[in-house]
């Protein structure tokens, strides 16, 4: 079934699309932290974070198909869905940030949100670490270094923080800033991903952020913080990264967990950075704030808050974490584990085994990626039901898919 499935692909989707794994896995159903094969094996999912409150959860999927029922429309007519939804997620963030624009997807997001800083500084540099990914638009493809595009015009990168100092990173910017002005020109904004997702996963402590935030803001621009993969939860504890850092942004952006798959995503800013865009566009998207996209976003609120996943994701990447930790002393190719709550990147000695390991697992029903410059880095983060069961799972089987390598 796998080789007719991908045949019909490769005659009718672009090239431009890559599947996972050097033996694609062929699914057709998934449920919780679960997702099934067309020849009914399950795998452990420990990689999607957009199913964040786990795959096709029963009060989503009911919100979502009770909604369609009802209404489904854009924000050009005043419905309640969008008001409930920004008020909610405005209750879960600093007092400063009060406005939100919906959006479709997280690409339209940080496209929106670099619109809106350049308007309100007047400036046209971004800032971004050097193997972020932001996104597909134009714009913000160019703000990906990890997607292999030419950084964008006015676009000027800092050395990844992964392993760095706060102190570190807030001179780079500073001296990213000398740069732009030496360039002619005036920085916009502070583009950061809050846990480093692309660049290989950090493990900062908390106000590692500050300075760097301090040095654009001294120079004229702003802070966005992508929370596109470490919002919601994700990180433990709290509901944005951002909030480890000890940091109110300016604008906020978010996507893929925001739907649990439905796509929906968000810009959050504060008043007086919007005032000065809201004034020359009257910024409107079809698909982003309907009903139905929105109801499925507050499901996915009253389904964290419920079932108390913030909570359950910092227990379990906290046991998580040291299980990875206690098998690095038995296998030295794990070189480093950091992260935050149930996002987790473990440092590999080379890309080469990153992609065994990877592998490895996946034969043996066990799903995570790669992530960083040198693909040397497992990037474990899945739904945040995962608990310690499927923990020891997947320890238990990375133990195996080790002990065979090396022999």
């Amino acid at each position: 079934m796998i080789g007719n499935a991908l045949e019909r692909r490769r005659k009718v989707l672009a090239p431009t699309y890559r599947l996972f794994y050097s033996e694609p896995v062929h699914i057709v159903r998934a449920e919780g932290v679960w997702m099934y094969d067309s020849d009914g094996r399950k795998y452990l999912d420990a990689y999607n974070n957009v199913p964040v409150v786990g795959h096709c959860h029963p009060q989503v999927v009911d919100a979502m198909t009770r909604q369609a029922r009802i209404l489904n429309t854009h924000t050009r007519y005043l419905t309640d869905k969008p008001l409930e939804l920004a008020e909610r997620l405005l209750a879960t963030m600093p007092s400063e940030l009060a406005n939100v624009t919906l959006t479709c997807t997280g690409s339209d997001a940080n496209d929106l949100a670099v619109r809106i800083s350049k308007a309100a500084t007047g400036g046209t540099g971004v800032i971004v670490t050097d193997f972020a990914y932001h996104g597909t638009t134009e714009t913000i493809a160019g703000m990906s270094p990890s997607a292999g595009i030419e950084p964008g015009h006015g676009v000027f990168t800092v050395a990844s923080p992964v392993a760095e100092s706060a102190a570190e990173l807030g001179a780079r910017v500073r001296t990213c800033v000398a740069r732009m002005r030496a360039a002619g020109v005036k920085p916009a904004a502070l583009l950061v991903d809050t846990i480093f997702s692309s660049d290989g996963i950090g493990s900062h402590p908390a106000g590692f952020l500050a300075d760097a935030v301090k040095a654009i803001r001294e120079a004229g621009g702003l802070f966005i913080a992508d929370e596109v993969q470490p919002g919601f939860g994700r990180t433990g504890n709290h509901m944005w990264g951002f909030q480890r850092h000890d940091v109110v942004p300016d604008i906020v952006t978010m996507g893929k967990p925001m739907g649990n798959g439905h796509p929906i995503s968000a810009v959050v800013t504060r008043p007086e950075v919007i005032a000065e865009f809201a004034k020359r566009v009257r910024y409107f998207n079809t698909f982003g704030g309907n009903d139905v996209s929105c109801a499925v976003a507050l499901a996915v609120l009253d389904v964290i808050e419920k079932e108390k996943l913030l909570a359950n994701a910092h227990s379990t990447g906290v046991y998580l974490q040291q299980g990875l930790r206690n098998l690095a002393r038995d296998f030295p190719r794990i070189v480093e584990v950091r992260g935050a709550g149930l996002f987790i990147g473990v440092q590999i000695s080379s890309r080469e085994e990153t992609a065994r390991i990877v592998n490895g697992l996946r034969d043996e029903g066990v799903l995570i990626g790669s992530a960083g410059r040198n693909g040397d880095v497992l990037k474990i983060r899945p739904p945040l039901p995962f608990g310690r069961a499927e923990s020891d799972l997947l320890l238990t089987t990375l133990t195996k898919v080790l002990q065979k390598s090396a022999g």
